[in-house]
């Protein structure tokens, strides 16, 4: 269990349970097995997902701001813009995916092109600044 401490306070504000490398692995697995899945959808389908949390995000940005500001020490308009960055970074993904880029090449073969199309990259972990949670 790990303690959250307001540096502000210096008080516990938090007592959270970290994931076992087992529950870690377990969560690669089965995100692994949603993969497929997901990369079959349309870019337009993954938008549309990405917005609907941008909007939730958006719902309750003040209490999530306030939670930043607590844990982080920052005084509230700070929490609640990056709080509102994630937002602005969804409602940008959203847009992304709408206008995919790809080119078609000229080939070296006749009557044939090459043709870059983007695909999800999958699987990927992050870790974010300590100083900058959601960001």
């Amino acid at each position: 269990v790990v303690e959250s401490i307001s540096p502000a306070s210096g008080k516990v504000i938090a007592k959270v349970r970290q994931s076992t490398p087992q529950e870690a692995s377990n969560a690669i697995t089965e995100a692994r097995k949603a993969w497929p899945q997901w990369a079959s959808l349309p870019a337009p389908a993954r938008g549309e997902i990405v917005r609907q949390i941008g909007d939730e995000l958006r719902k309750n940005l003040r209490p999530l701001g306030q939670l930043v500001s607590l844990e982080m020490g920052k005084i509230l308009p700070e929490g609640i813009g990056e709080v509102q960055e994630y937002i602005d970074i969804c409602d940008y993904a959203v847009g992304l995916s709408r206008m995919i880029p790809g080119s078609i090449f000229p080939s070296e073969r006749k009557d044939h092109a090459l043709l870059e199309k983007w695909n999800p990259v999958g699987i990927v972990g992050v870790i974010s600044a300590f100083n900058f949670p959601v960001a």
